[in-house]
């Protein structure tokens, strides 16, 4: 498309899109998801007990961990002790006989262990599951 100015000149409209402040942008939100995906995949650090009989769990509805600190949490929330079995079953809606994986660091004692599962135990939930990982075979044989 031409267009005429007053003093009798022609120009022709800019027909190309200038794609500079969107690749700007785009880098600016690249940098941004490479900052921010680690941070969203923030556990609860804990070093699991290795063993040979090992159950992969295809869907954890309810996981209880208690980390070296020997801090408890249900999935990631914090969790004191005392109030442990009711924060589980408001998870699990009242469901007693539903499954519970107990996720324990190797270093914490077992007193530690003794008296979360006591808790749980103490709230009617029966259905425990201690998660570990596998024993590695390598160089064993």
């Amino acid at each position: 498309m031409a267009f005429t100015t007053p003093k009798g000149r022609t120009h022709t409209s800019l027909s190309e899109i200038n794609v500079t402040p969107f690749v700007d942008v785009m880098m600016v939100l690249l940098v941004i998801f490479m900052l921010t995906a680690p941070i969203l995949q923030s556990g609860i650090e804990v070093d699991l007990p290795k063993t040979r009989t090992v159950k992969v769990i295809s869907d954890a509805k309810v996981v209880v961990t208690v980390d070296k600190g020997q801090n408890v949490y249900v999935g990631n929330d914090p969790v004191n002790i005392h109030r442990l079995g009711a924060a589980v079953l408001d998870r699990l809606k009242g469901a007693g006989d539903a499954p519970v994986y107990l996720r324990c660091d190797q270093a914490v004692s077992f007193g530690a262990f003794a008296k979360v599962v006591d808790a749980l135990k103490q709230a009617n939930l029966t259905n425990l599951n201690i998660v570990t990982e596998p024993l590695s075979t390598k160089g064993t044989s």
